[in-house]
């Protein structure tokens, strides 16, 4: 997918998304326990050479939580992710102990390669996701690579932004989404349809109640038949007559629900996310940490890979 006028095409990873389904998908191969555990590292090596193999990019950015559940979503709609929390209830995700200490190793491969890592204070990668979406498309294809449907709100063929979804096959076998697949799978014609719809279903996943009574294809038809959620609720204002019964007072009775939902579910264009060369690097940028990596964690042959892939090896 590309539009008229573009230039290259951007590769926004959904980090944490990646490294949690490599660590839950590839085997743990350690014959001592002692030993520290590799699988997320190796996982996420070897899913960052297939998609730069398999899409071609020029420029690719690794998109980081620097804040996953911010004090924004969390004052609009206190359940937001509560069920994520660390055991106690502490302002922690809870991550799996073999996977915690994999993280920096990652943070130290992308930083010996030369990949961009990029995360805004007070915000998740879905925001940094946004705002380096919003700041570059229209001058170069945009392909979110995700596992999490709620970034599908950005696809916008016009200019050339589609997500590749990597919840059922992987980033082998991803789902490409662009209109056509919105259309097909939910209904809708376009990525702020899909944000509007998310809001009115809900998502159990993210702490989300949506409103009660309203399911997917309810949601759909609705934002479908009255173009966006701020539609919608005009006409529930005006005594819309084809707005009745339970329906109605289903949506009337979620008004409050409706108030603050969106700024939850939009991912921000806006995050203070830093400007910074994003084109895929032409040299390793520390040979001597690739090196340690490498080595320490026994991944030799997935960093290989990675430089194979970027054409560094």
């Amino acid at each position: 997918m590309t539009t008229p006028g573009s230039v290259g095409r951007l590769l926004l990873l959904d980090s944490a998304s990646l490294y949690f389904r490599a660590f839950f998908g590839v085997p743990d191969q350690r014959k001592d326990p002692g030993q520290p555990p590799t699988n997320a590292i190796r996982g996420f090596l070897d899913m960052l050479a297939s998609l730069v193999t398999q899409f071609e990019p020029t420029h690719l950015v690794a998109c980081w939580d620097n804040d996953w559940r911010p004090q924004f979503r969390v004052d609009a709609i206190p359940t937001y992710k509560t069920h994520r929390l660390a055991d106690g209830g502490i302002e922690e995700e809870q991550v799996p102990d073999d996977l915690s200490p994999q993280v920096p190793v990652i943070v130290d491969a992308l930083a010996a390669l030369g990949i961009a890592r990029l995360g805004a204070d007070g915000y998740e990668a879905d925001d940094v996701i946004g705002t380096l979406t919003a700041r570059h498309k229209g001058s170069m294809a945009v392909d979110v690579v995700t596992g999490d449907r709620d970034l599908f709100q950005l696809v916008d063929d016009a200019a050339g932004v589609r997500v590749v979804y990597t919840a059922r096959g992987g980033v082998r076998d991803p789902d490409l989404v662009d209109q056509a697949f919105l259309l097909a799978k939910y209904a809708i014609p376009d990525g702020p349809s899909y944000a509007d719809m998310a809001v009115l279903r809900g998502d159990t996943s993210d702490g989300l109640p949506g409103v009660a009574g309203i399911g997917e294809k309810t949601a759909a038809k609705l934002i479908t038949t009255y173009g966006s959620l701020v539609a919608l609720r005009e006409a529930i204002d005006a005594g819309d007559p084809a707005l009745k019964g339970a329906q109605r007072a289903r949506l009337e009775a979620g008004a409050a629900y409706l108030d603050v939902a969106p700024k939850v579910v939009q991912v921000a264009p806006d995050a203070p996310v830093p400007h910074v060369d994003t084109s895929l690097p032409s040299e390793v940028a520390d040979p001597a940490l690739l090196s340690r990596v490498a080595s320490e964690y026994g991944v030799t042959s997935s960093v290989n890979r990675v430089l194979s892939a970027l054409r560094l090896g």
